[in-house]
């Protein structure tokens, strides 16, 4: 079995008349992943099946769908190796071991 037999099969038992451009699908799914996340690819696949259900979309619009949603995808801001529990907003509550505030310099001013 291969890539076509598994959407043939799949049509059939979702009740589903429609043809699909795995190249496309797969190659947004694979750049939505790269891109923004790694969940963002079948999700980014689903939403796009979805907006082209509920516009009774043909493959020029789907098409059209997924050049905008590819545009999208390339121009996400996601920094590379990023952390993701790393803020913009500096650490508050570090312990440095000896006072760094305003009042601790004024004191020794004096």
């Amino acid at each position: 079995m291969n890539l076509h037999d598994w959407i043939d099969e799949l049509c059939d038992v979702l009740d589903l008349e429609t043809e699909v451009d795995e190249g496309l699908v797969g190659d947004l799914a694979e750049l939505a992943t790269d891109n923004v996340d790694n969940a963002a690819g079948p999700i980014t696949a689903y939403l796009l099946g979805y907006a082209a259900g509920a516009a009774g979309a043909g493959p020029a619009v789907v098409e059209a769908l997924a050049a905008q949603a590819q545009e999208l995808a390339e121009r996400w801001d996601k920094p590379v190796l990023a952390d993701p529990d790393d803020t913009d907003e500096p650490e508050s509550d570090i312990e440095l071991g000896f006072d760094v505030s305003d009042e601790a310099e004024d004191e020794e001013e004096e």
